[in-house]
């Protein structure tokens, strides 16, 4: 059975679920799941039909616990960079998706996999999830981008906190502390997921491309280089067909039919 499990949903297979399919290690990220998921992450980036991605873990007791110590037990420094690199190109290859990115977490979402959850758009937290950076606590750090993203999320005081203790936090904190979008109950996490995906492939999919790039690179630069882009991203789109299309649908009260142009 393979280690990572896709599945097209939605009546024009607009949405795609991929599952981290390894639950008797809590799903944890060794080299081939690393290259299976950049390569399904490259390949997705050209799908002009796709809207939207949710990314999950099999089982109830973890999404993803990071990356697989015992495959690291006694690798070389050289082959820890050569993994590395693997996952600073499929980190940004998530971050940087054209589309938006949703997980769902069940359970533990520990060093790596909390970073990958973290480079996604919208997390979807069940009850039962537990959110920890803990790589300090190995004698490493956090190379995922959770260095980055957790202080962006929760502010940096707690983020110290978290990455310097490797603390964990439970869902409902996760909530309180806006790591997480939403709190469901104990398996739920994907249903609710597919449900947020739904509503997204209804907007226009230019709009939503240009609007994550906008945001996403506004939070890098000083407001008025990040309102700039927005004004560019927005003129892109004053021209496209789906932008008549929008205003069409609008006044004569029925629901648009987005064309991606």
């Amino acid at each position: 059975m393979s280690d990572l499990l896709i599945e097209y949903k939605g009546a024009a297979n607009e949405i795609l679920t991929v599952t981290l399919n390894r639950p008797e290690v809590m799903n944890a990220l060794n080299t081939q799941l690393f290259k299976e998921l950049l390569q399904l992450f490259r390949e997705q980036s050209h799908n002009e039909d796709l809207r939207c991605i949710v990314l999950t873990g099999a089982g109830e007791k973890a999404f993803c616990s990071g990356g697989d110590l015992k495959e690291r037990n006694g690798m070389s420094d050289e082959d820890w960079k050569k993994q590395h690199h693997l996952i600073e190109e499929l980190f940004l290859c998530v971050r940087d998706f054209p589309i938006p990115v949703i997980t769902a977490v069940e359970g533990y979402a520990f060093a790596g996999g909390c970073e990958l959850a973290l480079m996604s758009d919208f997390i979807i937290a069940s009850e039962t999830a537990k959110f920890a950076l803990t790589e300090t606590t190995r004698g490493i750090m956090p190379g995922g981008g959770g260095l980055q993203n957790l202080p962006r999320s929760i502010g940096i005081r707690r983020a110290k906190e978290m990455i310097f203790t490797g603390r964990q936090i439970d869902a409902q904190l996760a909530y309180e502390w806006g790591l997480v979008n939403r709190i469901v109950s104990k398996g739920e996490a994907m249903k609710t997921a597919l449900e947020l995906a739904v509503q997204i492939a209804e907007s226009a999919p230019l709009s939503i491309k240009m609007a994550k790039m906008a945001m996403n690179r506004g939070t890098e630069v000083d407001f008025h280089t990040a309102y700039a882009l927005d004004i560019a991203a927005y003129n892109v789109l004053v021209p496209t067909e789906d932008r008549l299309e929008g205003v069409a649908a609008f006044n004569e009260k029925r629901k648009p039919k987005w064309k991606n142009r």
